[in-house]
């Protein structure tokens, strides 16, 4: 008889193990321990209030979002995070901004494809559960791979299907199995956005559309895309901003871990 499967640690489990091996270890003092753990907790550094009891909210540190952010801002705000024990994810971040970042926290890891960095502060819990991010061509691999990375970093197991957008479609048929095992699919399109309802119309999953600003003229930067999304005749599909693959990952994530342990 197999053994049977270890209780999956809960974030909040997580973040206090490592809050007290912190304080054990002389590296984070009493006041700030008691300020990461708790459920309203904020880190104030002035330029902001970083959200360090999110994890405990919500399953998942903030993100940081570095458009328009300075790169000491960003410094600073994974200082805090790091201070706090929880893992870093910022998006929308370039190189010479990771460049700045890498020069003062040097384990941060830059993902250029996706346009994000990271950095492990504490080790993640081994994913869990199936999402697919279905990416219709090249293209619009940015905004996918934002998405992909996002639900990973929220403990989901990801599967990535590439370049499989209508104008020729024969290149989805070989996934379908796969797809039909994902808990959610995340569909990523720009151009006239037509892939998540060809999707929706094959599978009994939750589909969250992506629309991409990817396209020629009156594409109008993803409007196209996000109108057609919206207005699909397949039910069910439920459809984020243009080029948010945060959000759609996000999303997914958190319906990935429905009828998980806590």
């Amino acid at each position: 008889m197999a053994p049977p499967p270890m209780p999956r640690e809960s974030p909040r489990s997580s973040l206090l193990e490592a809050v007290l091996r912190r304080v054990a270890d002389g590296t984070l003092d009493v006041a700030s321990a008691l300020r990461t753990l708790s459920t309203e907790g904020t880190i104030d550094l002035g330029f902001a209030q970083v959200d360090v009891g999110r994890l405990h909210r919500r399953g998942m540190p903030e993100v940081i979002f570095c458009s328009g952010k300075t790169a000491e801002q960003v410094v600073e705000i994974i200082r805090a995070l790091k201070e706090a024990g929880q893992n870093v994810l910022g998006t929308r971040a370039d190189a010479a901004l990771f460049q700045a970042v890498s020069r003062v926290h040097p384990q941060a890891v830059y993902h250029e494809t996706a346009r994000c960095l990271t950095l492990e502060v504490t080790p993640r819990p081994p994913p869990i559960g199936g999402v697919a991010v279905v990416c219709a061509g090249t293209s619009d691999l940015p905004v996918a791979e934002e998405a992909a990375l996002t639900a990973e970093w929220m403990g989901a197991k990801v599967e990535r299907i590439q370049d499989v957008g209508v104008a020729g479609l024969h290149r989805l048929f070989k996934h379908l199995d796969a797809l039909r095992k994902a808990r959610v699919v995340v569909v990523v399109a720009g151009m006239e956005g037509a892939l998540p309802s060809v999707v929706g119309g094959l599978l009994d999953r939750p589909i969250i559309a992506v629309p991409t600003s990817v396209g020629y003229g009156t594409q109008g930067h993803g409007l196209a895309a996000l109108l057609a999304m919206l207005n699909s005749c397949v039910p069910g599909i439920t459809v984020v901003n243009i080029d948010n693959g945060f959000g759609a990952g996000a999303a997914a994530a958190l319906i990935n871990r429905i009828g998980e342990p806590a």
